[in-house]
């Protein structure tokens, strides 16, 4: 009897309880992975203002999402870098929080900046830091408002904005985890 036993798929020998929750396990693995908040991506083509338009009228709002897959449909179809025009900026940031110096969120804070000179570059550097930001992979995650893309003529940057522009743990939270495979000294701070 013990070898028969020994022969049988596991699942065979489970209690119908312990089979039920193993169902269930699989069924939510199935479904959306959901984040631990909602995130949206902006975009800004900027154009020759118009005489008197305030800054970030050509800012809009894209898609808010709360799911990986939701993430990946989005970047894979819409939000790479390398399809912008010169002059456009993509944005993630936390749901309600507006990429402008104007919001609350962002008042206090700064950007740490990373300058690349190639595409392919930028895309990457995105990718990983769009990532994690949305897998909560930085120390500091609370302190950080969102990403910024900005594709120029001569060349690119990368921009994470935070709230506290004195908190200089988010430095050293976006060199040290080398998300991007750069050093500190690559790194660029500004205030606002």
């Amino acid at each position: 009897m013990a070898e028969v036993e020994a022969a049988l798929p596991v699942a065979a020998t489970e209690t119908p309880e312990v089979a039920a929750e193993g169902d269930a396990g699989a069924a939510e693995a199935k479904g959306p992975h959901k984040l631990q908040r909602q995130w949206t991506f902006w975009y800004d083509i900027q154009t020759k203002p118009k005489p008197g338009a305030a800054w970030g009228t050509s800012l809009k709002k894209g898609y808010t999402f709360d799911t990986v897959e939701e993430f990946w449909c989005l970047y894979d179809q819409i939000f790479r870098p390398s399809k912008l025009v010169g002059s456009a900026d993509f944005h993630l940031f936390k749901a309600g929080v507006e990429p402008k110096w104007e919001d609350p969120e962002c008042a206090n804070g700064g950007k740490w900046t990373v300058i690349s000179s190639r595409k392919a570059n930028l895309d990457t550097m995105w990718l990983e830091t769009c990532m994690a930001l949305i897998g909560e992979q930085f120390d500091e995650s609370q302190e950080i408002c969102g990403v910024v893309a900005s594709v120029r003529q001569r060349q690119d940057k990368l921009s994470l904005w935070t709230k506290t522009a004195s908190n200089e743990a988010v430095q050293v939270c976006f060199g040290n985890k080398n998300i991007l495979q750069i050093s500190l000294t690559d790194v660029v701070f500004c205030t606002f």
